[in-house]
């Protein structure tokens, strides 16, 4: 990916825009731009491409988008190629998380392992899935039957192993389908405490008929076990061979010679139980509440089935032996998964705490994270086993410490509502770092769009994000194009990941939006001491007068500093003073530095600025340079003053100010002329020209983002409309 080109049109805003990003010689690009001018716009297409959906423009949406990013081979970038970091998304977690392995060969063979065990299983889910009568889920329903957890399925066939293996088959079981017989409406059925009552007077009754029974006996020998001898006898032609059986009927023996007669013994003993009127009318009391035509279905099971009445009275008993019976029919199956899982579950549980045990790339996620960034928690993941062996989403979890040394567990919703904008945009980073890193640890070649990362956060976060970015540059299967609004943040980058060559300020007009090449030195100073030799930068030289101003202000040239101040504020001698005298106070203040110039020194200071104002404002093309707009916003303000100044007509009033100039003119002006209509406009005027240039002017603490923020458009129609409602015409 040595360079990528995009041609956008009408994309959320932004006309036009053919650019070509050169990676060569530097992994990064760096964007300054204003609010407004084309951040969010440019990073949201990138966003489209990378989810492959279609661009648009909001405002205008009948206007054809032109949406084309390629590389240097002329191929369209692959949508997995981009990733776009926003300045904050509080629901983006990154899925390539699981990626981000213990080591490969731990991985492999436990994979190879619940390979093994899941071929066996599926081969046993299969075919009890039919038997149940359910679609899906199966396995779910076993785990939570069994051992009342959802996921715990092979744990749970392993609990009923010896009674799959041992126990008899229970015909009375023989095809009725789980799925069938149990939904939410008989569930709650089943749950209601009259229906609960009533199956527990019927068993009750049930079993009392049991006892007193010819031939059945509660819990030694009922009509199911009586049933199975039957069949047995029978498949083993034991009345064939003539032989013969007693049952004992109250100390009585009754003989039975022949299949034929034990099968309707058994039958009518079974008949006489359910035939009981005690019986029948417990059945009668269950009945009254099977009219719902949703349960229609379990009434006709029942009274088909009355005699598995009883086992309704615990259903997840009934359950787990519905289940088992499934197992009994596929016992070769049911045993082969289950030593495949006795022979894999040791192994697994060893590489299990192998894995654990061992520094993962996530973790050294999380110790970047909490190394790097000043928030008050530490992050930390809980399901690291299966983070690492089943890629299953990481659980994030935090203590938080409020400086006492006290730590607390918090879930993320309860710390994101005690944090900060800038602690939260933290702790979003975090999953930002989990795709950055999860991307380099499978060699995946990107382009980032890093769009105002660094917003809200404080100095020493923002330092860190400064830090992580240089590590994303040193990566070489990435690249960055870094887009920021903030001055401070991308003068900061630029020095610290050297991308001189490699910056850009937006240049934009009505119809398009272009990258001009940075014009500006990282500390400008350094750029207008270089310039000011220069007659052709003359701009550069009265761009210094707020700069040195705020020098011999520090440095206590008080003569000096008054001198300055007649150069930005109209005073008694603004007028009089020369080129040759701000190039004398240039030089004291600047410990001998000396300036050439062609411009004759006898020559007027603000005139001088007021001229280079009128070709700054009138130039064609859109000005970038710092010192252009300096210059702009000083002659604003000498325009201001003296208009204000001539209306108040109080000289001893204006020769009294000696701070906030500009303010205490326009609150006078107010004062004198604010109640004629006639003045309503320029008053407007006034009021634009201090809230727009103070901090401009004043460049304290060497902080330039205010004016470089502001459009020079917006500077330049404010000097055109001041000059047309201030001078003569």
């Amino acid at each position: 990916m040595e360079r990528v080109t995009v041609s956008f049109e009408h994309c959320y805003g932004i006309k036009k825009m053919d650019a070509e990003f050169d990676f060569s010689k530097k992994a990064a690009q760096l964007i300054y731009a204003p609010n407004g001018a084309m951040k969010s716009s440019f990073a949201t297409t990138f966003l489209d491409h990378s989810s492959s959906s279609d661009s648009r423009d909001r405002i205008y949406p009948d206007r054809p988008t032109k949406r084309a990013i390629f590389d240097h081979e002329g191929n369209e970038l692959s949508a997995d190629s981009i990733f776009v970091v926003q300045p904050y998304n509080a629901e983006y977690q990154s899925g390539r998380v699981s990626t981000l392995l213990v080591n490969k060969e731990l991985k492999e063979e436990y994979d190879a392992i619940l390979k093994n065990i899941r071929e066996k299983e599926e081969a046993l889910i299969s075919k009890v899935k039919k038997d149940a009568g359910v679609r899906s889920g199966i396995e779910e329903i076993i785990s939570t039957v069994i051992s009342k957890k959802p996921d715990n399925l092979l744990r749970s066939l392993e609990r009923v192993r010896a009674e799959v293996n041992e126990e008899e088959f229970d015909s009375s079981l023989d095809g009725i389908k789980l799925g069938s017989l149990f939904n939410d409406k008989v569930e709650s059925f089943l749950a209601d405490p009259d229906i609960k009552a009533a199956l527990e007077d019927y068993t009750a009754t049930y079993d009392s008929l049991l006892e007193k029974s010819r031939f059945f006996r509660k819990g030694v020998f009922n009509h199911y076990q009586a049933g199975e001898i039957a069949k047995q006898l029978k498949n083993h032609g034991f009345f064939q061979a003539d032989h013969k059986v007693y049952l004992n009927s109250n100390g009585e023996e009754t003989k039975v010679e022949t299949e034929k007669e034990l099968e309707e013994l058994i039958s009518q003993e079974l008949e006489t139980i359910l035939s009981s009127n005690a019986l029948k009318s417990q059945f009668e009391k269950i009945d009254k509440k099977l009219s719902n035509r949703e349960l229609r279905e379990f009434r006709e099971f029942l009274l088909q089935n009355q005699m598995l009445i009883p086992r309704f009275k615990n259903v997840e008993v009934f359950k787990e032996d519905l289940l088992k019976s499934y197992l009994m029919l596929h016992k070769d199956e049911f045993n082969e998964l289950m030593e495949e899982f006795a022979v894999g579950k040791k192994r697994l549980d060893e590489i299990t705490k192998e894995a654990s045990d061992q520094a993962t790339q996530w973790q050294e996620v999380i110790n970047i994270f909490n190394r790097r960034f000043s928030v008050p928690f530490k992050v930390s993941i809980e399901n690291k086993q299966d983070v690492i062996l089943k890629r299953a989403t990481p659980n994030i979890g935090f203590t938080f410490e409020d400086g006492s040394h006290e730590t607390v567990v918090v879930d993320r919703s309860k710390l994101v509502d005690v944090l900060s904008n800038g602690e939260r945009r933290a702790l979003y980073i975090l999953n930002i770092i989990f795709e950055v890193e999860a991307r380099k640890s499978d060699s995946v070649e990107t382009l980032f769009i890093i769009d105002d990362i660094a917003d809200s956060f404080d100095y020493k976060n923002k330092y860190a994000i400064v830090e992580y970015l240089c590590d994303i540059l040193a990566e070489p299967h990435f690249r960055q194009i870094i887009l920021t609004h903030n001055y401070d943040f991308y003068r900061t980058v630029w020095k610290r990941l050297d991308l001189s060559g490699a910056n850009f300020h937006i240049s934009k007009t009505a119809e398009k939006i272009e990258l001009s090449k940075e014009t500006m030195y990282s500390d400008p100073f350094e750029k207008w001491k270089k310039a000011a030799n220069n007659s052709a930068k003359q701009d550069a030289l009265l761009a210094m007068v707020p700069f040195v101003r705020n020098l011999a202000e520090y440095c206590g040239f008080e003569e000096e500093y008054k001198k300055l101040t007649s150069l930005l504020h109209r005073k008694s001698d603004s007028d009089t003073i020369k080129i040759s005298e701000l190039l004398a106070i240039y030089s004291k203040v600047l410990n001998g530095k000396e300036f050439e110039t062609e411009l004759p020194s006898d020559s007027l200071v603000v005139p001088l600025i007021l001229k280079t104002a009128n070709e700054v404002a009138g130039a064609p093309e859109t000005a970038l340079d710092l010192e252009k707009k300096v210059v702009l916003s000083i002659a604003i303000r000498l325009i201001a003053e003296k208009k204000m100044i001539e209306l108040i007509n109080d000289a001893d009033y204006v020769a009294g100010l000696s701070s906030n100039q500009t303010a205490k003119l326009l609150k006078r002006f107010k004062e004198k002329i604010g109640h004629d209509a006639s003045f309503q406009p320029l008053t407007a005027l006034m009021d634009r020209v201090n809230l727009m240039t103070p901090e401009n002017i004043h460049l304290n603490s060497f902080m330039y983002e205010p004016l470089l923020d502001m459009s020079i458009e917006h500077l330049s129609k404010l000097h055109s409309e001041l000059k047309v409602a201030c001078e003569p015409a």
